[in-house]
């Protein structure tokens, strides 16, 4: 058997065992998709109203280079969508299925790339910008959770230079636990193959520690709130 065959056939053996959920290997061990107690030490508290949430989330979005646009109403989110496609001069745009991006994308009048039957993944990154919903924000960190269930699989808020995302109001919420929360509620019967917390456009500095935008991913993120 040769050295390819042989690392193969471990592979396919370890694959016939179940790994342990994250958390399970210890009496002491967390329940899947809920944080650690310490959190509240780590982070920053989050006012419980609708205003503190979006206050908290406007700072970390300016520190993070996020741009963040809170709407008076969904009514606004088509004409704002408009805007940011003609000041960028984008010509095409990768969408998937969902609600907002429904009642809002078609009024843009642009080339749209759906996702959802299936893709080119050149075809994709050639896209202006991939625009997408989410699962929530998160006010504490800036952060959009997305799963490849609430964001049009893996690659759309990934392969397109800008990220555009889409939520409600109600989707705002105050701080990491409630996000985990909002997993195990959501789905603990069926886990997506897909979690990130995507906090502020893709950077990197590890060049003599200079930022970078869009390093690995999206060089924007534009996050829309109506």
């Amino acid at each position: 058997m040769s050295s390819k065959a042989a690392i193969l056939q471990r592979i396919r053996e370890a694959l016939k065992e179940l790994a342990p959920l994250p958390g399970h290997h210890g009496e002491g061990a967390l329940h899947h998709g809920e944080p650690p107690k310490e959190f509240g030490n780590w982070l920053p508290a989050v006012g419980s109203s609708l205003d503190a949430r979006i206050d908290a989330f406007a700072k970390n979005s300016a520190e993070l280079k996020t741009e963040f646009h809170v709407l008076g109403n969904r009514r606004e989110l088509a004409s704002r969508l408009a805007m940011l496609a003609a000041a960028n001069d984008w010509k095409r745009v990768a969408v998937h299925t969902g609600e907002l991006i429904d009642s809002a994308v078609p009024a843009m009048n642009l080339p749209t790339l759906k996702i959802d039957g299936g893709y080119d993944k050149a075809e994709l990154e050639r896209c202006d910008a991939g625009i997408t919903e989410c699962d929530a924000l998160v006010a504490q960190t800036g952060s959009v959770l997305v799963t490849n269930r609430s964001a049009g699989g893996r690659a759309l808020s990934v392969l397109p230079p800008h990220h555009v995302v889409l939520a409600t109001r109600a989707q705002l919420l105050a701080d990491l636990p409630a996000a985990y929360t909002l997993l195990r509620e959501r789905y603990a019967a069926n886990w997506p193959s897909f979690i990130s917390f995507i906090t502020g456009p893709s950077r990197t500095g590890d060049i003599e520690r200079i930022l970078v935008l869009g390093a690995h991913g999206p060089k924007r993120l534009t996050v829309f709130l109506c």
